[in-house]
């Protein structure tokens, strides 16, 4: 668990100081007034990712050059010194070489939010962000060729996109995408293959029922894929980009057999996005042996009173839970015995 987090210059915070209670807490503020802010920080701190942003310069206060997060758990004191330029990572006030080496020993994180239900409505992209970001957490190994197969990616685009590289210099970066694509397609088939009981189990505590909620890896290879990546090179230089791959793959969702983006009631889909953060959360306790910190962004309020007290249920006691809202209504339905954080009256 987290202990203290300390901020300067991160979003709208110029210099911040809170002493986290174990159990966790509520944090009530009107809009805009940075509680958001606050559980990205966490994350940011033990994962090196935000859920809000894939770049880190909407995170630096205006007219600042850098930002700084700092924050003890119980075993270890963590601190980032984040620039325009560089970034310095520290675990016990020993610099850590590079981002890798920082996340060995880091602590595991659940993210929940409203957005959350873009997983069952929106596109491909949300779903590979979900399990991507609970991989990078269950297996070093999946951060590993993750990491590797966007770096390959990246290049192999670059060289596309401006025409600058023979097909030799393309086939260099094709084979070290194809190697570490299909080594990223494995991982994510064993993980979803782990994750399934603990969503069924999720789902069906949510809803009371038995219904049968499946969740499929589909890749858009029609084969091997470094054959596939050669025979559409042509296609991929006309584009400017490569068109097959695993950042192109899908998760697909079904409830009682039938698409959930298409034929689940809005109850449905919305229980379904909770039972994939709660997933998460029991399958990351079965593989580190830790509780993660639950980061549960205004969701509370949304939810009508039955879905609500279901998930307050299912959290693990033994998790900190720091929950953001804007109102204390929904608490008449379902008391939270968390203390309060009132950003009303803070100045920052």
């Amino acid at each position: 668990m987290l202990t203290s987090l300390r901020l300067l210059d991160f979003r709208c915070y110029h210099r911040f100081q809170w002493d986290i209670p174990a159990e966790g807490s509520i944090i009530i503020g009107d809009n805009a007034q940075g509680k958001t802010s606050l559980l990205e920080a966490v994350c940011f701190l033990l994962r090196l990712q935000s859920p809000r942003s894939s770049r880190t310069a909407p995170m630096i206060a205006h007219d600042r050059p850098g930002f700084g997060i700092s924050g003890d758990l119980l075993s270890q004191r963590r601190k980032i010194l984040w620039g325009n330029k560089d970034a310095k990572l520290f675990v016990n006030q020993e610099q850590r070489p590079d981002q890798k080496s920082y996340l060995t020993d880091s602590f595991p994180v659940v993210w929940m939010g409203n957005n959350d239900l873009h997983f069952v409505t929106q596109s491909a992209e949300n779903r590979r962000k979900y399990l991507d970001f609970l991989g990078s957490q269950w297996n070093p190994l999946y951060r590993q060729e993750w990491s590797r197969y966007r770096h390959a990616l990246k290049n192999r685009n670059y060289l596309l996109k401006h025409k600058s590289g023979d097909k030799r210099q393309i086939e260099a970066f094709t084979i070290l995408l194809a190697e570490h694509g299909e080594a990223l397609i494995l991982l994510r088939q064993s993980l979803l293959a782990l994750l399934k009981p603990h969503l069924t189990r999720a789902y069906n505590h949510l809803c009371n029922s038995q219904e049968d909620l499946h969740l499929e890896y589909k890749s858009v290879l029609p084969g091997n894929l470094f054959t596939s990546l050669q025979n559409n090179w042509q296609q991929d230089l006309r584009y400017g980009q490569t068109q097959i791959g695993p950042h192109r793959d899908d998760i697909i969702i079904t409830l009682n057999g039938q698409s959930a983006q298409q034929f689940a009631s809005e109850g449905q889909q919305r229980s379904i996005a909770i039972a994939l953060r709660l997933a998460q959360s029991s399958l990351l306790t079965q593989e580190t042996g830790l509780n993660p910190i639950h980061l549960i962004d205004d969701v509370f309020g949304e939810l009508d009173p039955k879905r609500r007290l279901a998930l307050l249920t299912y959290l693990s006691s033994d998790s900190q839970n720091l929950i953001t809202t804007t109102h204390l209504d929904w608490l008449k339905d379902s008391p939270i015995p968390l203390p309060l954080l009132d950003l009303k009256n803070m100045n920052h």
